[in-house]
């Protein structure tokens, strides 16, 4: 029988932020699909509820702007690593003019820095055992897009950061056979914007902005997150992939 292109069989991933919403199904997907995941995140304990869950899963905490951290949280994988993906984010949703620059450095530092950090520390080990792997960047539709519902320009700013990130390490890493990637996803129903959730009328306003009206599942990003990180997608490296309902179609 001929192997699924979308199976991780024998592949270890680690994932980022994985203790819950985006991260947690993107953990929960590249495991179902073969995978050894190494659920990392902040919160221990949601890392290790995720993991006992999973076949395999390794759970450890990891804070991804600390390179010590980061150091710790690839050697918590068993052999060598496979997949990386870059989920641990952080949004604080101000105007502009009321931002402060600690605030604005905080956003910065997780949704941008450490996704650099996290990428050049697995590239490294990547290079080193010279059999390549993939990398999939949690961006954003605001990465590709400056409008929004209300002023969040630090995040804004960083998610299109990882855009052009993306683009870079691709270009940069592909003779290592190093693929990077990222998804776009547009507003998802996860803990992430439970501000925004406990607002029925302003769902029903996005749900209105999106021609499939309807907001987005962490599992629909999870899904897409799969495909870019198994062999299915071989051909397919410095691409950012919107999930979301065909709102930048518009």
């Amino acid at each position: 029988m001929t192997a699924s292109p979308f199976s991780l069989a024998g592949k270890t991933a680690i994932v980022t932020g994985a203790g819950s919403g985006i991260g947690k199904a993107a953990a929960e997907a590249l495991a179902s699909a073969g995978a050894t995941v190494v659920v990392a995140d902040l919160n221990l304990a949601a890392a290790r509820a995720v993991a006992s869950a999973l076949p395999s899963a390794i759970a450890i905490e990891a804070d991804v702007t600390r390179e010590a951290d980061i150091e710790a949280m690839l050697d918590a994988a068993p052999g060598r690593i496979d997949i990386l993906v870059n989920n641990a984010g952080l949004a604080i949703r101000r105007p502009s003019v009321e931002l402060s620059a600690e605030d604005w450095n905080k956003v910065v530092e997780v949704n941008m820095t450490a996704v650099f950090l996290c990428s050049r520390a697995a590239a490294r080990r990547m290079i080193a055992d010279g059999k390549g792997g993939a990398m999939v960047n949690v961006a954003s539709i605001m990465g590709l897009s400056g409008g929004g519902l209300y002023p969040n320009i630090s995040y804004q700013t960083t998610k299109g950061a990882v855009v052009n990130m993306t683009r870079a390490l691709a270009v940069e890493w592909a003779p290592h056979t190093i693929r990077v990637n990222a998804v776009a996803p547009t507003w998802v129903r996860t803990p992430f914007i439970k501000p925004i959730l406990e607002q029925p009328d302003l769902v029903a306003r996005i749900e209105a902005m999106t021609p499939l009206r309807r907001l987005a599942e962490p599992e629909d990003v999870a899904a897409a997150i799969l495909f870019l990180a198994s062999p299915g997608a071989a051909m397919v490296t410095g691409h950012t992939l919107p999930v979301d309902g065909g709102f930048l179609a518009q």
